[in-house]
């Protein structure tokens, strides 16, 4: 759908109450993905936007996305969310179909699962993978992300009605109003690397070796990858690294017996990746390398125990309730509870996404469970 055909949408979607919404991105196959297709859909049609051609622009659904009085159906909304961030569309009036699964404690919270199990649908697999920046597009390929949405709004209504059902559809409507506040711009392509490096095995020069290792292989990805125009991980995945950076390569031939390491990958960059690994070496051998350190501060010495204290009540509470324990407390309330522990159950209902329900079913047990761990630094 072009930019004229966007406009025609706009005008019909702004008639419906409830929304489907998924999109595209060629991640599979570019640096830096971009967004491909929107695609939108209500109970009588489905637009497919493409955001490709000059003059789709997104933010014109800004207003319709920003209404929280109109549903906006998603399934696994949390990476979506961040796309739409990026070009300046914010989401309010978010239900995840994923979440609300997930939350239930259904078994098998997948789209095709939910359409599979809920309606009966049957959605085909095949294009996952596939590059939607392809034009034009193949006919099969529109096919496969219109049904993203096709069903997704009678599915939602289900799995609502099934949170209501389960006295759960608060927490659930909470967690989503947590992801759309936080969703923001995507990060910089790796700007969150941490190396997954083995702790036994290595002593702490080892250690200290490995880590600079692969912090120095990673920014070399990073270049290697931008310039070739694939995505960072299919130049050499975070595995790879942690291997070339225990068990230190010398020659291509041990280079290629890296895990995860591709023979073509090899051939091409090889003999630059190993130098790399040398120099790091070579510094090693001369004390230049600084192990890596946390940075210091005031330590909370109960902060474990509030932790594991935390972990225990939304056990016993979720087993009191017959739902899963992220309905009695999210992994985000757990830390945020467990980081900075409200002296009172007025303090607690200020704690963002926990809820009316929540401070009444368990407002003054939390604030006494907390005190029993009071904040003390070392």
């Amino acid at each position: 759908m072009d930019a004229e055909g966007e406009e025609r949408a706009t005008r019909q979607l702004e008639q419906a109450r409830e929304i489907a919404v998924d999109l595209e991105a060629d991640s599979m196959h570019a640096f830096r993905a971009r967004l491909c297709f929107l695609q939108l859909a209500t109970d009588a049609e489905v637009f497919l936007l493409d955001t490709l051609q000059p003059g789709v622009v997104p933010d014109m659904l800004a207003p319709l996305m920003a209404d929280p009085a109109r549903t906006k159906f998603f399934h696994a909304a949390q990476g979506d969310l961040q796309f739409l961030a990026e070009v300046g569309v914010r989401v309010q009036g978010l239900f995840d179909t994923h979440r609300a699964a997930t939350l239930l404690g259904w078994p098998k919270v997948g789209l095709a699962d939910l359409a599979r199990e809920r309606l009966g649908v049957e959605l085909p697999k095949e294009h996952q993978q596939s590059d939607f920046s392809i034009r034009p597009l193949p006919p099969g390929m529109r096919e496969y992300i219109a049904n993203d949405v096709r069903y997704l709004c009678e599915l939602g209504r289900q799995v609502r009605d099934a949170c209501r059902e389960a006295d759960i559809l608060e927490e659930v409507l909470l967690d989503c109003v947590r992801m759309c506040d936080e969703a923001a711009a995507r990060p910089d392509v790796g700007a969150d690397y941490k190396p997954k490096l083995p702790r036994s095995g290595l002593n702490p020069t080892q250690l200290t070796l490995a880590h600079a290792i692969a912090q120095v292989l990673h920014r070399k990805r990073l270049e290697w990858a931008e310039k070739e125009n694939v995505p960072m991980g299919r130049m050499l995945s975070n595995m790879a690294l942690g291997d070339i950076a225990a068990k230190l390569p010398t020659t291509q031939k041990e280079l290629a017996r890296m895990a995860g390491v591709r023979g073509s990958f090899v051939r091409t960059h090889g003999d630059e990746l190993l130098a790399l690994v040398r120099e790091q070496l070579e510094k090693s051998r001369r004390g230049e390398l600084a192990p890596e350190r946390e940075a210091k501060g005031p330590r909370d010495t109960n902060k474990r125990k509030r932790e594991e204290a935390l972990k225990t009540f939304r056990v016993e509470k979720a087993t009191e309730r017959k739902v899963t324990p992220s309905v009695v407390l999210t992994n985000p309330l757990m830390e945020a509870l467990a980081a900075k522990p409200p002296q009172d159950v007025e303090a607690l209902a200020q704690v963002p996404y926990l809820g009316e329900k929540r401070v009444r079913l368990y407002g003054t047990a939390l604030v006494d469970l907390l005190a029993q761990f009071p904040v003390l630094s070392a």
